[in-house]
This record gives C-alpha cells, sequence and structure tokens, in this order.
C-alpha cells in the first residue's frame, strides 16, 4: 500500500491526510476496528470524550500492530468542559480513559458561543501543550469570527479545523478561512451520508477510474488538500477507503464536483449548536 501523505501543520508537527473516526462505534466494536485500520495502514485514529468509547479506542490501540510513536491520535473537549479548568480536567480525563501520556491532537469540540467559554478552553490547550500533555491544538466546527478571536486573544492559531465538508456540503468559506491563517481543514462526515452516491459527476469518475463513488469522494477531499477521517466497522470498507491514493480526479471530475453544492448539512450549524 502506499504510504499515506502527510500534511503540515503551522507548529512544526505533520498530520497524516487519511485516517479514521470512531463516532458511533459501540464499546465492544471500537478496539477491532482501531487495531485493523492501524493493520492496514491508517496511523490517523480520531476520537472524542461524547463519543463514549475512549476507552475501547485506548484498547484497539494497545492491540494494534504499530508502536504509539507511530501513531496519531486525536481526542476533543466537549461543551459541557467548556472553561479553563474543566478542559483541563477534560484531557486529563481523557488521557486516563484512553490509556496514554499524551495525545497528538485535542481540539475544542464546539464553539457553543452562547457559552462564551471558548477562549478561556484554549487557554487551557495552549497549557496542556506546554505541558507536554497535548503535542498540537486546534478546533472543531469554527467559524472564522470564532478564530480570529483565539488568535487575537491568545496569540496562538490552531493547527487544525475539523468542519463538516463532503460534495453537498463543501464548506467553501470556511475552507478558504483556515487557508488564510495556515490552518488545517479536516473534514468529517467526509462522504456526506453517501448523499452524492449517486450523482452523476461521481458515477461517471468511479467507473472512468473502476472505484466506488466512496472512494472518488475520499479522493476529491484528498486533491483539495484536506485531511479526511471516514468512518467503518468493516474491514474491507476500511481497506476501501485508504485505497484512493492510486488514482487521480481530472481537472473536469474536480470541477463536476465542485457544482454538487447545494448547502446541505447532515449535522447542526455551528453559530448555534449549543448542547451540553
Amino acid at each position: 500500500m502506499t504510504a499515506i501523505p502527510q500534511l503540515p501543520l503551522n507548529d512544526g508537527r505533520s498530520i497524516p491526510q487519511l485516517g479514521i473516526g470512531v463516532w458511533q462505534i459501540d464499546d465492544a466494536t471500537t478496539p477491532g476496528v482501531v487495531s485493523t485500520a492501524v493493520e492496514l495502514g491508517v496511523r490517523l485514529i480520531d476520537g472524542a470524550f461524547i463519543y463514549g468509547n475512549e476507552a475501547s479506542m485506548g484498547e484497539g490501540l494497545r492491540q494494534a500492530p504499530a508502536p504509539r510513536a507511530d501513531l496519531f491520535v486525536t481526542s476533543k473537549v466537549w461543551n459541557a468542559d467548556q472553561g479553563h479548568d474543566a478542559a483541563r480536567a477534560a484531557i486529563d480525563g481523557s488521557l486516563k480513559r484512553i490509556g496514554l501520556d499524551y495525545l497528538d491532537l485535542v481540539l475544542i469540540h464546539w464553539p457553543c458561543p452562547a457559552q462564551d467559554r471558548y477562549v478561556d478552553t484554549w487557554r487551557a490547550l495552549i497549557e496542556a501543550r506546554d505541558a507536554g500533555k497535548v503535542r498540537s491544538i486546534g478546533v472543531s466546527n469554527f467559524n472564522p469570527d470564532h478564530l480570529d478571536r483565539l488568535i487575537d486573544e491568545t496569540g496562538v492559531t490552531p493547527a487544525v479545523n475539523q468542519v463538516e465538508i463532503n460534495p453537498r456540503f463543501q464548506n467553501a468559506e470556511i475552507r478558504a478561512a483556515n487557508v488564510a491563517r495556515g490552518i488545517v481543514s479536516q473534514a468529517w462526515t467526509p462522504l456526506g451520508n453517501g448523499k452524492s452516491f449517486d450523482a452523476p459527476a461521481i458515477r461517471d469518475a468511479a467507473s472512468r477510474t473502476g472505484k466506488s463513488p466512496a472512494q472518488v469522494i475520499l479522493r476529491w477531499h484528498i486533491q483539495l488538500g484536506h485531511s479526511v477521517i471516514p468512518r467503518s466497522t468493516k474491514r474491507d470498507h476500511l481497506a476501501s477507503n485508504i485505497d484512493v491514493l492510486d488514482f487521480e480526479l481530472t481537472e473536469a471530475e474536480m470541477a463536476a464536483i465542485a457544482k454538487l453544492d447545494a448547502g446541505d448539512r447532515c449535522g447542526p450549524d455551528p453559530r448555534e449548536f449549543e448542547v451540553v
């Protein structure tokens, strides 16, 4: 298998461009998914406190046939843990549950602007990074105004902004804002729940390349420069999701997929999401 490319981060580190997410995978299944993905060549594992499976993700990492130093493990501070002290405790809790001495990346899961605690939360992430508990720090679902407030008030730019991106919700404004600030865009729900699988632009590219619609979409992400974290519990799907490095979409195919954008979110709007 071709080695998965690394994307440079603005803190001097790097992140694998392709990994897996463990959202909505139950405790019993998660260890096998994680260890199988690593066996197949995946090194980026994306988790979060709110997923409820950090401990089983950690078990999968211990079962995985790769040393810890070769893995890139992400977790996230949930909305109920916003604020300086609560966020510090949340990071310690994630480390304990997963069973790690450090995390490669910690994100603020949502800005929750009505709480108005994300700057204090960000300060806690900076402290955790400086203490060696976290290698890189970033955010998830942050809009440009949220990003600029973090940067203006702390002087520290997030390394990653994990946001919803898929063919029917391409989130061009946020992607451009990330690029302008030197932030890597990481795509969650990158396949858009399959809503564009039957679109002619996807089907035509799949027919030409001999790949599946899902592989075409993941390749689209790769060529746009995103880090991408598809989810699957099946070995053949895990293998298929990383078998996207041996072909390229043409400029015409990329342009055709760009026209699929319909503003059709799969998840909530970050300006409004305040669930704790």
